[in-house]
């Protein structure tokens, strides 16, 4: 069963810092592009900061120059290192994948881990 699990999530002061994690497992025969969102309580889910499997990223205007997006694709780990954090960075973060699960119907799918809180406190 070919899924996301996130972790580093906790909370933390403004100004301070968090990394990210989140590791696919299962039987997969290829990773696309992978990406972070976020979602604020009362608030629609927004993206992050996304990365090919050629390793360009883009990011949110808002985070632009404080998050970091990266990823291994030997562990098959993908990264959010956070930076100069906000009380506006609370929320719940979520990893995703574009993946080809290694069974009979080669489809590529979008898989999203479950989540992990992160709140920056003043």
């Amino acid at each position: 069963q070919v899924q996301l699990v996130e972790s580093g999530g906790g909370l933390v002061q403004a100004g301070g810092s968090l990394r990210l994690s989140c590791a696919a497992s299962g039987n997969i025969r290829a990773v696309d592009d992978m990406g972070w969102y976020r979602q604020a309580p009362g608030k629609e889910r927004e993206q992050v900061a996304t990365i090919t499997d050629g390793g360009r990223a883009n990011y949110a205007a808002s985070v632009k120059g404080r998050f970091t997006i990266s990823r291994d694709d030997v562990k098959k780990v993908l990264y959010l290192q956070m930076n100069t954090l906000t009380p506006d960075d609370t929320a719940v973060y979520y990893c995703t994948a574009k993946m080809l699960p290694a069974d009979r119907s080669w489809r590529w799918i979008d898989y999203w881990g479950q989540g992990t809180q992160v709140t920056v406190s003043s």
